[in-house]
């Protein structure tokens, strides 16, 4: 063989190599789109599962996709991993339901990467594995099932799931139900499921805090305001238009809390995700809650940390529209009644202030006043009774409102 030829040989090889790597690419006249995904931190030591229930162990996490198609493929996490993650095989199917380990096992699809069953993923690395073929419907539950040698390093997780998760002794990747599973509702090294789809199909990330990530949703009944979204979506006729859902409990726009700062992780939660077209951002509530609650709340530090919040802000959004993406701000919802944060009169300003400037400012291309829908007339500091679960979070009917509160038009393109 010529040199010439040995090189043109290895550039392929090597040019193959990096498309498994990444995945594989799309069919001809096909593209990838998130369909489903969720934010990566580290657990606190209550979210973490023992090193024991790792060892030679079958995890099956079950997610609920929101757009349809015949091919797939599966992201998964080693973001926050100090060491290298191993995984010794892993597999994708459709699921008998949320809070059920059981799946249909004729639709049981082994995930390969680049060809091979098992994968190391590097420390603060996400890896796809190869495509697979596997016909759904939007809304459909899956079920990723991953067999672990041992424990990780550092977990890598999203402990505000609000699904169950399953996990059994030994290697069950295809078995109808996992044997001897124990149940908890958190997700570990998933990040997310693309699906191949048609041009013009693309998806709306929505990242925020605890509201978005749904607190005071039961587990297994899929009712943040997202999933209504996407339900209403699908209703409007609008199946072009997947859902997915960023938030992470206590999330701060600066600074980090229960998970990395908003501004930090953009770009791998939002950015990064095949087919986005929009973000729906909503955040800052915990940050203006926070520094009521320290020693440090002052008029010259609440000025400081609503013009950090704004260019904080600026800064995203421009990142976005570098990237083809609208942003979407949010305004926050009122929390005069939350008996975590207390707030007084010049939170309240604040908040009012920060929402003014949401509306005004024109640095986003479109906004969602969730603040409007959710306020009480009669006490705009206060969430409408009908919506309040404690003050600061919406209830069930709270979240449908929402989902209802954002103008569908926002979501059917994005000209920039």
């Amino acid at each position: 063989m010529s040199r010439q030829s040995i090189l043109a040989a290895a550039l392929a090889a090597a040019l193959l190599g990096g498309c498994a790597a990444h995945g594989g690419p799309s069919k001809p006249g096909r593209q990838w789109v998130a369909s489903w995904g969720t934010a990566q931190m580290v657990p606190g030591a209550e979210h973490e599962l023992a090193p024991s229930q790792w060892r030679d162990a079958t995890l099956r996490q079950v997610v609920r996709v929101s757009l349809g198609g015949e091919r797939l493929r599966v992201r998964l996490s080693n973001v926050f991993g100090t060491e290298p993650l191993v995984l010794e095989g892993a597999s994708v199917a459709r699921s008998s339901g949320p809070g059920r380990s059981s799946i249909d096992p004729a639709s049981s699809r082994p995930l390969r990467f680049g060809g091979a069953a098992s994968v190391t993923i590097p420390a603060g690395a996400e890896y796809l594995s190869d495509p697979v073929d596997l016909p759904h419907a939007a809304g459909s539950d899956l079920a990723v099932s991953i067999h672990y040698p041992d424990a990780p390093s550092r977990q890598t997780s999203h402990p505000g799931a609000r699904a169950t998760s399953f996990i059994a002794p030994g290697q069950h990747l295809a078995a109808a139900e996992l044997p001897r599973a124990s149940g908890f509702t958190r997700w570990y090294q998933l990040a997310g499921i693309e699906v191949e789809a048609a041009p013009g199909v693309h998806t709306v990330v929505a990242i925020g805090d605890s509201i978005t990530d749904g607190y005071g949703v039961a587990p297994d009944t899929n009712l943040r305001w997202t999933d209504s979204l996407a339900a209403r979506l699908r209703q409007a006729g609008m199946t072009g238009v997947g859902v997915v859902n960023a938030g992470i409990g206590g999330g701060r726009l600066l600074r980090d809390g229960l998970g990395p700062n908003l501004a930090s992780r953009f770009e791998r939660d939002v950015l990064d995700r095949p087919g986005v077209r929009h973000a729906i951002v909503l955040i800052g509530v915990n940050d203006l809650g926070n520094l009521h609650r320290s020693a440090g709340d002052s008029a010259a530090a609440r000025a400081q940390m609503l013009d950090d919040m704004k260019e904080a802000l600026r800064q995203s959004v421009a990142r976005a529209h570098a990237r083809g993406v609208c942003v979407i701000g949010a305004t926050i919802t009122p929390y005069a009644g939350s008996e975590y944060y207390h707030p007084k009169a010049p939170n309240e300003q604040d908040r009012q202030a920060y929402n003014d400037w949401i509306r005004r400012s024109g640095v986003f291309d479109g906004v969602i006043d969730f603040d409007a829908a959710l306020r009480d007339p009669a006490r705009p500091d206060h969430l409408l009774k009908a919506y309040d679960n404690d003050g600061l979070h919406p209830n069930m009917d709270g979240y449908r409102a929402m989902a209802e509160a954002v103008p569908l038009e926002l979501l059917k393109d994005c000209r920039r």
